[in-house]
């Protein structure tokens, strides 16, 4: 069970850079918790303020529950006393709710709480959804707005009163009506994330919105550039901001817009670039080809 409070968790997600680690698998497609474990290892050190595991970078979408419950045991095990852990939990409700369960049981510091994925729902099912996940644990819950799960701010309002441990907002639908009324009428009863895929080309716009923080996929590979344009936006420095912007991530975007489901596997390729290789994506994500690898491949070392 995790000592920090869902109001402790609301602290440290208001303030810092996040990430998401990629998932490492065997070449025959199975968990691999001995680089997993290393990889946390290597990237606790650069300083994010909180990672994700089993996240949609991390393919939560892709794993069985045995490997769930390895992917979140490896996490909060490694990273104990160091950084906190929180759990992807998605899909239909009472699967979302054992994920939840289980997350809270192995020690994670709290959950977010992913799309519903496949049918399209009401506000007041989504409502639902969301609110029988957050009876269902004491830890904090974070709503990943996104895909199917599309919250309106009065709904987010009436959840936040209900749910106690209701303490995160991440926006990864880019809606700015939405998300200036989210952050009008509930101020600062909530942490807000952004969450669009390659949050730094957002990251400025979403400040002025009042969402000053955000996770990156990028950490995974180039964690010291990560931490380096965090800080340059804390601090606004546009300067440094804009020129990794031209020199990296829109270049970075070309290359991942090349096909859907790009924003994970080119994240993988990323890491197997720098040394750190977590293994194949599963299905039915593909791995990048060898030409956009050096294509990748040749933005990191201009870096």
């Amino acid at each position: 069970m995790s000592t920090t409070t869902p109001q402790e968790l609301k602290d440290v997600l208001s303030d810092g850079l996040m990430s998401f680690p990629i998932t490492d698998f065997h070449e025959d497609g199975s968990f691999d918790a001995d680089g997993y474990r290393a990889r946390l290892e290597w990237l606790v050190p650069y300083g994010a303020r909180a990672l994700f595991a089993a996240g949609g970078t991390g393919e939560y979408f892709s794993l069985t529950p045995e490997d769930y419950t390895q992917v979140v045991h490896t996490a909060v095990d490694t990273c104990r006393n160091h950084t906190p852990i929180l759990a992807g939990a998605g899909g239909p409700t009472r699967v979302a709710i054992d994920y939840a369960r289980e997350a809270q049981r192995l020690g994670a510091a709290g959950v977010l709480l992913m799309p519903h994925y496949m049918t399209e729902a009401p506000q007041d099912g989504i409502a639902a959804h969301i609110r029988e996940v957050c009876q269902a644990v004491d830890i904090g819950v974070i709503v990943y707005n996104r895909g199917q799960c599309r919250l309106e701010a009065h709904r987010l309002v009436q959840l936040a009163d209900e749910c106690p441990n209701l303490i995160g907002f991440k926006d990864g639908v880019g809606d700015i009506e939405n998300m200036v009324r989210v952050r009008r009428l509930l101020g600062d009863r909530l942490a807000y994330l952004g969450g669009l895929p390659t949050a730094e080309v957002y990251a400025a716009a979403y400040r002025a919105l009042g969402v000053p923080v955000y996770s990156s996929a990028v950490f995974n590979f180039i964690p010291e550039t990560a931490m380096a344009f965090y800080a340059a936006l804390k601090a606004g420095d546009e300067a440094t901001t804009n020129a990794l912007l031209d020199k990296f991530f829109l270049p970075f975007l070309d290359i991942r817009n090349r096909k859907a489901g790009y924003a994970v596997s080119i994240v993988k390729a990323g890491a197997r670039i720098v040394g750190h290789p977590g293994g194949p994506v599963r299905p039915p994500l593909r791995d990048m080809d060898e030409d956009e690898t050096e294509a990748l491949r040749a933005l990191i070392a201009a870096l």
